[in-house]
């Protein structure tokens, strides 16, 4: 039964994405004239073109690194003379089959979104409410898309690997590969679609706004299609692949801990209960949608976005209740602790109602509706420095509460049900992904809705209704940052507490050499990372801006509006600098587990995960608010406050806006992924690690 239920669940997740999709495509793209028509349809062209060449390439040269690392763990993870099953060529098949699955949600995501934006701005010709549905919709796609085919493809790994395989704790483990997929495409397509989004973005914004004083999306700016382009790949397609890794990793973190219980393993549904959660979670999120009305006298759109993630996690806690109490066994025992069915629901509610929190604490912080926020546009006034010192202090700040909000949890779930709890707690923080990533891809959506309104010229009674739907975005979108950060943290610890258990570690010694060496190694990780990725954008930043300015310089009729900008040409840019600059900080968050665990061992490796969490949740949530807050600084500042557009105060926002945005789109969503995928590759090659590892302190040992 219960293996029907996750199907069903899931072939709902897939009618309920290609319902809000045809949905969409059924608005049909007219113009009041032949020659208005004609723009929307080569705007929406150039941005949707430009989006799927960038995924294509990027893909193509993941494509290629996942074939090599799957021979690798092949090979490396080949242990068929004890268990007479070569476990290396299934985890690497896993793998395979998890980055395809990453991949595919990202591209549909993407697709529906490059079709919605245009839909989105013909809708705002009739009104606010019309425009709405359209671009929720459209990120509905994506969210239930995603979910639905995370839990197909975890139930059939389990199912058909379940075929052959007896022992549940090497059947876990081997799933556990899928997630590592998963997690490897995200790593690609959020520091790749990030370095694009933001190179094109800063670009257009210093060149455009600052230097020329012309307004943003304007169609003479030869970085604005760029611009668009970047939104989808960087906020729809990477944040798309990030929570499908989340969703994947917390599931194989759970069975593979989970499957150390013999009570588990002999109850059917109590093993797979940790996908159930997120079985459940779909039609939950389906019903909320229901409650996504926005009234056509509104003025904004923020309540509508903000109270589906209440009403979700309200459901979502009814539900879980009823499930874990028929369903869960009454007690079992996991590293000679017993836990009890009320243990786990206890930690799934913590884990649940502290992402909640967190998305609210991050919109304290981010919504220019609260003092934080206006405090950066005061310091705008005195110009760019005081507005960046300002923004850097609130990002700092900001991530108090949340880093608060994830100790109790840890705390409360670990003391329910220890390494169990703290995965099924990850797993309750992003039981409702589908509404979370429905509201984030909404952002993108509307974003771009706004820049065609402007290149097609419908004037300002539109251009409003985008700006409105555009800043209720800003702010779900800074939610949504912010929830993916807490989970990706309780998902990397839940996957820690699986590797700890993987190489049979049942207690850590803070004061070990090799594990204190390790605990700062794994501090340091995320500052490097940062580094890399902040000069990645940079780098194509530059390339960008010199070749707006060589445009405007070399064609003086751009600004005039008596020749056209190469649009194209900056889209090359953007897309060749995003892919050779997401290399580095690949091979940085792949390579060095493999290397920390091969030289130096389990131990040593243990503590680099654990340092890497620390440091790691505080910087991501500190970039990401302080990105945050400049945007909407800024935005403040254009509806009319300390003198609008144009004024001194905006150009410093505008300064202060390029500075976070690598913050908030590139540099701290990245972070995520490097906790998750460090965690998640430490678990699959545990194994490896336990048999061979610590080559080098066996030979510096007297």
């Amino acid at each position: 039964m219960v293996v029907y239920l996750i199907y069903g669940s899931s072939a709902l997740a897939m009618a309920a994405a290609g319902y809000f999709a045809n949905s969409v495509r059924k608005v049909k793209v007219v113009g009041d004239t032949p020659e208005q028509e004609a723009k929307f349809k080569e705007i929406s062209g150039a941005i949707s073109e430009g989006a799927m060449a960038f995924l294509s390439r990027e893909y193509q040269y993941v494509g290629v690194f996942a074939i090599l690392f799957a021979a690798f763990m092949a090979f490396t993870l080949d242990h068929s003379s004890t268990t007479h099953i070569n476990e290396g060529i299934y985890s690497a098949l896993a793998f395979l089959i998890g980055a395809g699955t990453s991949s595919l949600s990202a591209f549909l995501g993407m697709k529906i979104a490059t079709l919605g934006n245009v839909r989105t701005t013909i809708r705002a010709k009739k009104g606010l409410s019309e425009a709405f549905d359209v671009a929720f919709q459209s990120g509905a796609v994506m969210g239930f898309a995603l979910i639905g085919l995370a839990v197909f493809g975890l139930i059939t790994m389990c199912l058909v690997y379940g075929s052959f395989i007896v022992e549940h704790e090497i059947l876990m483990e081997l799933v556990a590969g899928f997630g590592l997929g998963g997690s490897a495409v995200a790593l690609f397509g959020r520091v790749g679609g990030g370095i694009y989004t933001k190179a094109a973005d800063v670009g257009a914004d210093l060149v455009g706004k600052v230097e020329h004083g012309i307004p943003e999306d304007d169609p003479r700016n030869p970085a604005v299609i760029a611009d668009n382009v970047g939104d989808n790949v960087g906020d729809i397609a990477g944040m798309g692949a990030d929570l499908f890794g989340s969703c994947a990793e917390a599931t194989c973190a759970a069975l593979v801990i989970g499957a150390t219980s013999a009570a588990i393993t002999g109850s059917t549904f109590a093993l797979y209960y940790p996908i159930i959660i997120s079985a459940v979670g779909i039609p939950i999120s389906l019903l909320t949608i229901f409650f996504a009305k926005l009234k056509a006298d509104a003025k904004s759109a923020e309540p509508v976005l903000k109270n589906q993630l209440l009403i979700s996690t309200v459901l979502m806690t009814i539900a879980m209740v009823i499930i874990t109490k028929l369903w869960m066994v009454e007690s079992f025992v996991i590293n000679g602790l017993t836990i009890t069915s009320n243990n786990v629901l206890t930690s799934l509610l913590a884990g649940l109602w502290s992402g909640l929190l967190i998305g609210y604490i991050t919109e304290f912080y981010t919504s220019h509706a609260y003092r934080p926020v206006r405090e950066v546009s005061e310091a705008s006034k005195t110009g760019a420095a005081t507005n960046i010192i300002y923004g850097l202090a609130l990002g700092y700040k900001s991530s108090v509460i949340p880093v608060i909000a994830v100790t109790i949890t840890v705390y409360i779930s670990w003391m329910s049900a220890g390494m169990y709890g703290i995965a099924i707690a990850a797993l309750g923080m992003i039981s409702t992904i589908g509404i979370g990533l429905t509201i984030d891809a909404y952002g993108p959506v509307s974003d771009n809705a706004g820049g065609i309104a402007e290149m097609a010229e419908l004037g300002k009674e539109v251009r409003d209704r985008t700006d409105l739907l555009d800043a209720a975005g800003n702010t779900t979108a800074a939610i949504g940052k912010g929830f993916a950060i807490g989970s990706a943290v309780l998902t990397a610890l839940a996957l820690f507490a699986a590797f700890l258990v993987s190489a049979d570690m049942a207690t850590l010694d803070l004061l070990s050499p090799l594990v204190f060496s390790g605990l700062l190694i794994g501090g340091v990780l995320p500052f490097l990372f940062t580094a890399q990725t902040m000069k990645g954008v940079g780098i194509a930043a530059n390339a960008m801006i010199e070749e707006v300015r060589r445009q405007f310089r070399e064609k003086p009729g751009i600004l005039k509006g008596t020749e056209k900008p190469n649009h194209r040409r900056c889209v090359e840019i953007s897309t060749s600098a995003a892919i050779k600059q997401m290399i580095a900080p690949g091979l940085l968050v792949m390579l060095t587990p493999l290397a920390v665990g091969y030289l130096f061992g389990v131990e040593a490796l243990a503590g680099l995960l654990a340092g890497s969490l620390v440091t790691g949740l505080v910087m991501a949530l500190a970039s990401s608010n302080s990105g945050g807050a400049w945007d909407n600084a800024k935005k403040y500042i254009e509806a009319g406050a300390l003198g609008g557009k144009g004024s001194e105060a905006h150009k410093a926002a505008v300064v202060g806006d390029t500075v976070g945005d690598p913050f908030k789109d590139t540099s701290g969503p990245s972070i995520n992924i490097l906790m998750k995928l460090m965690a998640i590759l430490s678990l699959v090659f545990a194994p490896f690690f336990v048999a061979n590892g610590g080559i080098l302190v066996s030979l510096l040992t007297p």
